[in-house]
């Protein structure tokens, strides 16, 4: 499905067309936390340009995204009945473009892992096999688009946590180069790490989509002053003079040959349309320490923006006989023993004893991978990896933190997406076994034209674009 699909319909009829296909999802999937009322969003539209880019066009937003009347609860029980009394600076961009907010979708519990096995409501499923994992944390905006419930859906990607669910479900996810969309209003994990991305199922719609998206917003200090440009105006496929480079580093740890001929195949073909092929490699050491650092400084972070989910100032409340027990009360039944965990390990690690030898060893080895990933793409235009050494694995088979090389190298490579805040975009590339396989792009920063470009010329060769499933009950 894409975003031009819709305008064969009246706008009440495609958005209460997708509600129903929600609904009739929602058995198989579990993706659905919030179906939204669309009468006054269709009222409003007659104050917007229909001109606008998204003009009358459904859209799922991942339940982190503050939304003004409408319960957010980041699928955590202690944000059960929380309701923003505003809008996330995404939201007003994609009302301004005309976009109807159908519902908000499920998450691993405040972003925290890449399962989607721990939200408040239960595991999300996958669309090709409802047996196996949807990803996360983005996991029930991604299976809505896969499943053609919707053209695209918003998530968030801290560590991977939209390209992953892309790949896992056959479709596109994007994170943008960081800055490059504002966070204003998305309840967060770690804040050094976090993106808004999106799900698309072409090229051409996830361009449309960072046009609308991304943009300065005074209330993100950290969103970027850089002009946002027509990139879908400006596609273009052609890969002459392009550097790709494989990143072998990842490639030589999956055990899944099939996974790993499918980008070397995929490359061939790039090379003949003009792009020039190197391998490329990080330091095996470093590569091995990005989970590690990752799940340290993400959860450092994570402990320090949480602490006010308390069940005092907004939230779920558990009764007690002062402050503190209310609080103890409130956090222990609030939050999952996996974020729980999480938070004791963010901690830990923040003990003014403990942050020089863990935090703060953790900040400097960053930014010794990050060094060495820039070194790259001195002569690379673009880097490209399996997004996965593995299709979606099974409910029992999932682990966000397996310690094994394929897992700890091959599983974890896309968080230097995040280290670095490099725009990264993962793309359907094949199949196996009748589940989906994707690769993962990452260029320059603000290079997202490039990005879009190679991702264009990769989807002309896998002849995956518009590509959905069919839910089986």
């Amino acid at each position: 499905m894409r975003l031009c699909d819709y305008e064969k319909q009246g706008i009440r009829e495609r958005c209460e067309q997708a509600l129903e296909k929600l609904r009739t999802l929602q058995p198989q999937l579990n993706a659905v936390v919030t179906f939204c009322d669309i009468d006054e969003q269709l009222e409003a539209l007659k104050d917007r340009d229909p001109k606008g880019k998204l003009y009358g066009m459904p859209i799922v937003l991942k339940d982190n995204v503050s939304t003004k009347g409408i319960r957010t609860t980041a699928s955590s029980r202690i944000l059960d009945n929380y309701v923003p009394v505003y809008d996330a600076n995404i939201v007003e961009r994609l009302k301004e473009q005309g976009a109807i907010i159908i519902a908000k979708a499920s998450m691993d519990e405040l972003g925290m892992g890449g399962t989607n096995k721990n939200a408040y409501t239960g595991k999300v499923n996958n669309p090709y096999d409802l047996k196996r994992i949807s990803g996360g944390s983005s996991g029930g905006s991604a299976v809505l688009v896969a499943a053609g419930g919707v053209a695209v859906a918003i998530g968030t990607d801290t560590g991977d946590s939209v390209r992953k669910p892309a790949a896992y479900n056959g479709i596109i996810g994007v994170k943008p180069t960081y800055g490059r969309i504002s966070r204003y209003g998305i309840i967060p994990y770690a804040s050094s790490l976090d993106h808004v991305g999106y799900f698309t199922t072409n090229v051409e719609d996830a361009c449309t989509m960072l046009e609308v998206l991304a943009g300065r917003d005074d209330r993100d200090m950290t969103s970027s002053y850089r002009e946002v440009e027509a990139y879908r105006e400006h596609l273009n496929s052609d890969l002459k003079g392009k550097v790709i480079g494989i990143l072998d580093s990842v490639q030589d740890t999956i055990k899944e040959e099939r996974i790993k001929t499918n980008v070397e195949e995929l490359c061939a073909k790039l090379a003949a349309r003009g792009a020039q092929i190197r391998h490329v490699q990080m330091p095996q050491e470093l590569m091995e320490t990005i989970l590690p650092v990752y799940l340290t400084i993400a959860n450092a972070e994570a402990t320090a923006n949480h602490s006010n989910l308390d069940g005092i100032r907004f939230g779920m409340r558990e009764d007690g006989e002062s402050v503190e027990e209310v609080m103890k009360h409130s956090r222990t039944k609030g939050f999952s023993a996996y974020v729980r965990k999480r938070f004791i390990i963010g901690s830990y690690s923040l003990f003014v004893e403990n942050q020089d030898k863990l935090f703060r060893k953790a900040q400097k080895i960053r930014r010794l991978i990050v060094d060495h990933y820039r070194a790259l793409f001195e002569e690379c235009d673009c880097i490209i990896a399996s997004a996965a050494p593995t299709i979606a694995p099974y409910e029992d088979e999932a682990m966000d933190e397996a310690l094994g090389l394929e897992r700890l190298v091959a599983d974890n490579h896309m968080q230097l997406g995040n280290f670095s805040g490099y725009p990264s975009m993962t793309l359907p590339s094949g199949s196996i076994d009748g589940m989906p396989i994707g690769v993962n792009i990452t260029c320059r920063p603000f290079e997202e034209q490039t990005m879009f470009n190679i991702g264009k010329a990769i989807e002309e060769e896998t002849g995956l674009a518009d590509h959905t499933v069919e839910v089986k009950a």
